[in-house]
């Protein structure tokens, strides 16, 4: 698909197929996929799993399996860590833990994610620079939708954000647009939220259209600023870990 059409195709079916999955989901009233939000709040997780399904079919409409893999991929580490997620925040306090022979869930995604990343952007650009920076930024794309994650609406509000320039170049930015899109209302009426599952699959929806959009300078400014992000990130997870 290319073109309007295939922007609007995208979209569609990537707000379809979210919003399909959410609603299924939703009906099966299923304990172990609810948490309390920021609030106190009790909401469920499926907005998660339904915008990583219909973002990675959306990709898949838009003529890139990379970046359904990607997307795929993220939501799978991401589900692992809202299963089995720990205290500990910010990379530096799961590369301890492994140091010590503990595998948390955030190193599951620190390496699952990134592993991902590298070969989607391998597989979406030829030259051996172009492919790194591809895969740093589809893998830091998913990390910084997760960080901003932090109240509601935040995280698919972001994805909206990052994704409108990305239509310029292709469709394939439409997907994560369109599967944020379909769970928006419910994410900011906090019945639901996107969790490690659904924050991690958009940022790699994301990073994948941005990475197949770019040349190598395009690349190399957005991997400069999403590493900054990351480094800083993980300054504030260091400080809020400091005993006052």
């Amino acid at each position: 698909m290319s073109g309007n059409w295939g922007r609007v195709g995208a979209f569609v079916v990537a707000a379809g197929v979210g919003r399909a999955a959410y609603v299924a989901l939703r009906g099966r009233g299923d304990a172990r996929w609810r948490r309390e939000n920021h609030a106190g709040r009790s909401v469920d997780l499926w907005a998660g799993p339904a915008t990583a399904v219909g973002a990675a079919g959306a990709a898949v409409v838009a003529g890139s399996g990379p970046a359904a893999f990607a997307v795929l991929t993220a939501g799978a580490c991401g589900a692992y860590d809202d299963w089995k997620g720990d205290h500990r925040r910010g990379f530096r306090a799961h590369l301890e833990a492994l140091r010590d022979g503990e595998v948390t869930s955030g190193a599951v995604k620190l390496f699952g994610i990134g592993a991902a990343g590298l070969v989607a952007g391998a597989l979406l650009k030829e030259r051996p620079v172009d492919k790194v920076l591809a895969g740093v930024v589809i893998a830091g794309t998913a990390h910084f939708v997760n960080l901003v994650d932090v109240a509601p609406g935040r995280a698919a509000l972001t994805v909206l954000g990052l994704g409108a320039p990305g239509l310029l170049r292709g469709a394939l930015a439409a997907a994560p647009m369109g599967a944020a899109a379909a769970v928006l209302v419910d994410d900011l009426g906090e019945r639901t939220m996107l969790g490690d599952t659904g924050a991690h699959a958009l940022g790699a929806a994301v990073g994948s259209a941005i990475a197949a959009g770019n040349g190598r300078f395009g690349l190399a400014v957005h991997a400069a600023g999403l590493v900054a992000a990351a480094v800083y990130g993980d300054q504030v997870s260091d400080l809020a870990r400091s005993p006052v």
